[in-house]
């Protein structure tokens, strides 16, 4: 199949992935990305390692205040 722009193309890579749990893994398989991407530029060891519980809910906050405006990363 071939796709005249990017437009055509995610038409049908929704279509293939209309799944909602498929949808859900996908997202999170990104995020997972992003996060290692976030490891590697930063060359430490991640405070996951030291503080897990704390880890989780900072990058949880992070997220949601990046989103808000409140955290600047772009």
């Amino acid at each position: 199949m071939e796709f005249k722009n990017f437009s055509d193309f995610y038409q049908f890579y929704l279509r293939e992935h209309s799944n909602i749990m498929c949808r859900k893994l996908h997202f999170l398989g990104t995020c997972g990305v992003i996060a290692l991407l976030h490891f590697v530029f930063e060359k430490n060891r991640p405070a996951t390692f030291k503080h897990p519980y704390y880890s989780l809910l900072g990058d949880f906050r992070m997220f949601w205040d990046i989103l808000a405006g409140r955290v600047r990363a772009f």
